[in-house]
């Protein structure tokens, strides 16, 4: 009876310990995921700034008073090109992200380089990708204007 309790006992911590190795190898391999993930997000930020896509890097090409009226052209074309659509991952996540295309537009409408047809065709198509926005991208583009007048 003493050797049957005995192996028993053995078999139950000798499976656990089984089931902690298990455990271990499950959550170090999320883990490598995560990291990969991470890495991959980070390589394909920097490919983006590298080949001037990087929406940070496109607004400050916006923020730049000495930026040509062509160069402004290709900025917004390429923030319409790849950032044109403004996420919905959530009410908060997409109004913080739009906050974004109210400084573009904002600056842009004050850029000394710039024209109206720049200024209303980059609006047109941005209401067009985003038509839930169109009543606050107006208003954006109205007061940059005003406060260009001023």
């Amino acid at each position: 009876m003493e050797i049957e309790i005995e192996i028993l006992i053995k078999s139950i911590m000798g499976l656990i310990a089984i089931l902690a190795g298990l455990f271990f190898i499950l959550f170090s391999s999320l883990a490598k995921k995560k990291k990969i993930i991470k890495e991959v997000a980070q390589k394909q930020e920097k490919e983006a700034a590298m080949t001037g896509t990087n929406l940070n890097y496109l607004r400050s090409v916006i923020k730049d008073k000495e930026t040509s009226t062509k160069k402004l052209q290709q900025t917004l074309n390429l923030i319409l090109r790849h950032h044109g659509q403004i996420t919905k991952e959530g009410e908060k996540k997409a109004l913080s992200h739009f906050d974004i295309y109210m400084e573009i537009i904002f600056r842009l409408c004050r850029h000394p380089n710039v024209t109206k047809e720049l200024i209303i065709n980059f609006c047109l198509e941005l209401e067009k990708k985003n038509p839930m926005y169109v009543k606050n991208i107006n208003q954006i583009m109205f007061k940059g204007l005003d406060s260009r007048v001023s």
